[in-house]
């Protein structure tokens, strides 16, 4: 018996219809795309970790003031740390990887961009779960999770292959849609 919801005559088989995107970014047919990036992606995180603790510092910096001010009573305030850190990574997170540039701003220092694995710039939602990701990866496997890129052609991470992102390097993805484009 055939199935009857659909009128083409494919035998139940999705041959690449609307819902089918290919992966945008090759890397036999674009290697320079990831070249160098597992580098330049641990050097964006050292940026990044220090743009996230520079607020984290300062308002810790605040409520030991106030706390001294206010003779201990404001040092109440430092269970207030923890959960605005995260809310602070969070919004960062997706407030930078879901902006125009689907970049932190670590990875814009470095030239590098996040893109869905079909080609498509990152949002806020992606962002903020990216970063999620990320942190409970490297909190539960510490740096081997680096490992997992190295074996991998698009040098993507376990949290990348979850979320089904790829990054790649901007300046050289800039370029190749350039010459791309038909005028």
């Amino acid at each position: 018996m055939s199935y009857g919801g659909s009128t083409n005559d494919t035998g139940g088989r999705n041959d690449g219809g609307a819902s089918f995107r290919p992966h945008a970014f090759d890397p036999d047919l674009q290697p320079e795309l990831f070249r160098g990036v597992l580098t330049r992606r641990a050097v964006a995180f050292c940026i990044d970790l220090f743009v996230l603790a520079v607020p984290v510092i300062l308002a810790c910096l605040f409520i030991l003031v106030f706390g001294v001010v206010t003779l201990g009573l404001g040092w109440a305030l430092f269970w207030l740390v923890w959960p605005a850190t995260v809310i602070w990574s969070l919004v960062y997170y997706g407030a930078t990887l879901g902006g125009p540039n689907s970049a932190t701003i670590g990875m814009r220092v470095m030239d590098l961009e996040l893109r869905t694995w079909y080609g498509a710039p990152g949002y806020f939602v992606l962002g903020a779960v990216h970063g999620l990701c990320f942190w409970i990866s490297v909190s539960v496997l510490s740096p081997l999770v680096l490992l997992v890129g190295i074996f991998n052609s698009r040098r993507r991470l376990l949290h990348d292959i979850l979320l089904g992102t790829v990054v790649v390097n901007n300046s050289v993805r800039a370029q190749i849609t350039q010459t791309a484009r038909t005028y």
